[in-house]
């Protein structure tokens, strides 16, 4: 038996989608705030954790001083990520004309805070812990890795 053709469907749609949504929306188009946080939550979990398991192993392999500079360079990937989220729902709430978020000039002063804050963080670790300096840049990198595999696993679906 060959499936029925519905006249009203277009040629991009698929079987069982409405013809008023139109042709097929691609996850990105269809991503909402709330699918935005949760995917950024789950990118910093990743990064916490792909930050303290090499931090563990080199603290092993070649002294505490790299597994340092890892855990900080970690810990500020994290912690960038939250601020992106804070800003984010900012800029979403300005966005959707709502109001925006009580303290708002805050989330911005906080975020421009922390950047000089990290600044010190790394300027700090670089002269405190005399690590090697590819530990502490593997640290800092694994928000984009995080954020980069969080975002490919949304294209794939």
């Amino acid at each position: 038996m060959s499936p029925e053709i519905d006249p009203e469907m277009s040629p991009n749609s698929t079987p069982g989608s409405s013809p008023a949504a139109g042709p097929d929306t691609h996850p990105i188009v269809a991503l909402t705030d709330a699918d935005l946080d949760a995917m950024l939550k789950r990118a910093m979990w990743i990064t916490l954790i792909l930050g303290a398991v090499p931090a563990l192993i080199l603290w092993i392999a070649s002294g505490w001083r790299n597994a340092a500079m890892m855990a900080t360079g970690a810990a500020i990937s994290a912690a960038s990520i939250l601020e992106w989220r804070r800003l984010i729902h900012l800029f979403n709430a300005r966005m959707d004309r709502h109001k925006s978020p009580r303290g708002a000039v805050t989330v911005v002063t906080f975020f421009l805070l922390r950047l000089l804050i990290f600044a010190g963080a790394i300027y700090g670790s670089l002269k405190c812990f005399q690590g090697s300096v590819i530990a502490l840049l593997c640290g800092l990198a694994l928000a984009v890795v995080a954020i980069a595999w969080e975002a490919l696993k949304l294209l794939r679906d």
